[in-house]
């Protein structure tokens, strides 16, 4: 660290010294990032390629919210055409695609419950 002394204050017998260098900022502790959710789900789910991973033991009836991967999966009678896995803020995020001709259902789970449903 470089030091001048001020002259004016040497004359009158003062002691004073001014730094050049400013003094170094305290150092900032890093901020962790928050912990995944934890896994909030249960039952069989879907596997990336459309197969569960055991079987569907529930007793739903119809499609509607709340229903499990695989309950849908049961209920439409065949496999989906594309499954899309994924965690999210959430946690477990799982996109099912159902492609028939003139028609395409996209259905939507969070944690293995269904969330929202789109058909165009």
């Amino acid at each position: 660290m470089i030091e001048r002394c001020v002259g004016a204050a040497m004359l009158f017998g003062l002691g004073a010294c001014v730094s050049s260098e400013a003094p170094r900022p305290a150092p900032v502790a890093a901020v962790a990032p928050p912990p995944a959710p934890a896994l909030t789900f249960s039952g069989p789910v879907l596997r990336s390629d459309g197969t569960c991973t055991e079987p569907s033991p529930s007793t739903a009836t119809e499609i509607a919210p709340g229903i499990g991967e695989c309950d849908l999966v049961r209920l439409k009678g065949k496999p989906p055409t594309d499954v899309l896995v994924g965690a999210g803020r959430s946690g477990r995020e799982v996109q099912v695609l159902y492609s028939e001709p003139g028609a395409k259902e996209l259905y939507f789970f969070v944690n293995n419950r269904l969330d929202r449903s789109l058909k165009s």
